[in-house]
Formats: C-alpha cells, structure tokens, sequence
C-alpha cells in the first residue's frame, strides 16, 4: 500500500491511497501519524487501519503533485517532535566517493577513518538474528522545521558551500505510547547536503549535514526490497545535468535495516511517546563525487520504481536566519 498526506484547496488535510493515478481519501484521516497511532492501539497493522475506515472520493494525483499539494507522507503537528537522523557508509559502494574526500595520506596503504568504519561494517553489520552488530556512522539532521515538502526547493543558507542530493530510503517510524518504536514503511529521500564542507574536514561532517531533506512523496507500507535500483538526476533550465544510478536495500548494503535500527533506537532519548523518527539509511551515488556543482534554479528527480511518483525538489537561497555577534542579553 502506498500512503500520501495531502491538502484540499482549502488547506485542509487528508490522508489518500494511491492507486491507478488517483488518490483515495481515507476516510475520516487527517494524518498518517494519527492512523499509526490508532492501528498500534488496536493491535493492528497500518494497512489494516486503512481498511477498518474504509477509502471515499479520488483526487487525480499528478494534480495534487502539480500544484504542490502533497504533504512529506510522515509529519508531526509539533515539528521540534520530529526528528531526522541518519546513518552513513552503510552501502557497499559508499566508502569510495567518502575516500576521496578524506584521502589526504600520501601511502595510500593508509588506511582513513572512512574506510575502518566501513571495513567494520562489511565485517559486522549484518549480525544473526536477535544480536548487536557494530555500530554505523550516525548524524543527527535537524527536526521537522527542515523537512520540505515534495515539489518545493531546498533553503540554500549564505554560508552553505555547496547543494548536494543524495538519494537514498527513508525508515519512517512512529514511538508508541508503549514507548516502542514502530515503523510504518519507507520512502524515497533527498538527505540534501553540504559536501564542500564536509571535504575540507571529517570532523565537519555534522555540520554539512545540517540542511534541510525532503521524502516521499509517497509511504510504501510493509518491508523494503532487497535489491532496488533507482535514478538521481540534476536537470539545469530543463535539460539532464547529470544521471546516474542509486543502488539500495540489504543486497547492496553492509548493514542489515535490523542493525541500523537498533543502533538508532537503543538510546532512550528517542523513544519518546508520540514522537515522529524519519532515518535516512545511505547512499552509495553523489553527483558530486563526478565533480558536479549545483546552483539555485537546479531541479533534483530521484526515481525509484517501487516507491511511486519520483521525489523532486528545487534549490532556491535563503536569507541568513542569524549574523555575528547578534545575540540578545538580558
């Protein structure tokens, strides 16, 4: 199943199926988040709740996208109760774009922080069942006030460095008033990034990762494919920048999900009730890694087949939300 948030003309929202070029309203569903909490409460599954409430009238879906009326396919009323996180070097062609930015040793039998975090997860990021395996490279993102919506552009502060796309899924998960994490499905995201930032130093990583990141635009329910293959493309005034293939799920990944769930989950912080986690999973394709540079007016289309509709969002710049030695005393 393959679940949108979306708006009325008059603002209001629903919650939809898609199904043949058309979306379905749920009935009686103002969010995806409320239809979660009510199947976890009823000892049931998502699909499940969907049912129980039964779908009414169709909205045509490439007009909903068109105007920009599809919301992200996971929200919180309260976007400081959202967080993205996500984990890094979890595919196995991840290391090589990451090396090279990182690689300044002249023997290169030398081997960087990149690659021993990513040999580490070749070696144990796929543990038996029921067991712990070695722990991924994980960032914090920011909370839903840097989500964007499908369809709109990225917010390009003036002191980001670079725009970069990085196509990958998304786990979408809901906490339980139990305190348990449940996931709902994934999606397609854009966990957008600052990769001129992050070059001149590892250590900057957290910071290159502190930019906004769209997903969906559509929640595929039920368990990801082991093996995906998807499109990322750059169009510039309408015309194919770059195009190059994004490779996913467990066959192409160091990490089983189990692995990257459970090093997200084991803290307590984040298992508060109520609370929305949307983790991005990794990439193995850059654009940047081909020597690309992005600019505003760049159009970025990530394609994946099994998820629906492609995901597509703009970059535009944004003025500085805070300057230099502006901050207020009492």
């Amino acid at each position: 199943m393959h679940l949108v948030q979306f708006e009325l003309i008059n603002g209001e929202r629903r919650v939809g199926v898609v199904d043949h070029g058309l979306v379905r309203e749920v009935q009686d569903a103002r969010s995806v988040r409320d239809l979660a909490l009510a199947a976890i409460e009823a000892g049931g599954t998502l699909e499940q709740q969907v049912q129980t409430l039964g779908l009414g009238i169709s909205h045509d879906y490439a007009e909903l996208l068109g105007t920009r009326r599809i919301l992200p396919p996971l929200d919180h009323p309260d976007p400081a109760h959202l967080l993205v996180s996500g984990t890094g070097l979890t595919h196995l062609g991840s290391a090589s774009a990451r090396d090279k930015m990182h690689q300044h040793a002249a023997d290169e039998a030398q081997m960087t922080d990149t690659m021993r975090i990513f040999k580490w997860g070749v070696e144990g990021g796929k543990p038996a069942a029921g067991q712990a395996g070695v722990q991924p490279e994980w960032f914090y993102k920011g909370d839903g006030s840097i989500v964007v919506r499908p369809g709109e552009a990225f917010a390009l502060p003036p002191f980001a460095e670079d725009a970069g796309e990085e196509p990958e899924m998304a786990g979408l998960y809901v906490i339980g008033r139990d305190g348990k994490p449940y996931r709902l499905g994934f999606a397609v995201g854009n966990e957008f990034s600052d990769h001129v930032m992050e070059r001149k130093n590892y250590l900057y990583l957290a910071h290159s990762k502190l930019r906004s990141c769209s997903y969906g635009p559509e929640l595929r329910t039920g368990d990801l494919p082991q093996h995906l293959a998807g499109s990322s493309r750059i169009l510039r005034n309408g015309e194919v920048l770059w195009q190059n293939e994004f490779l996913s799920g467990e066959a192409n990944m160091c990490h089983s999900l189990a692995n990257l769930e459970y090093h997200h989950f084991k803290y307590s912080q984040f298992l508060r009730p109520g609370d929305v986690h949307i983790h991005f999973f990794g990439t193995a394709t850059l654009s940047f890694a081909d020597g690309i540079r992005t600019q505003p007016g760049d159009v970025f289309e990530i394609t994946q087949a099994e998820f629906g509709a492609p995901l597509v969002n703009g970059i535009a710049p944004a003025v500085a939300a805070f300057q230099p030695d502006s901050i207020g005393t009492l």
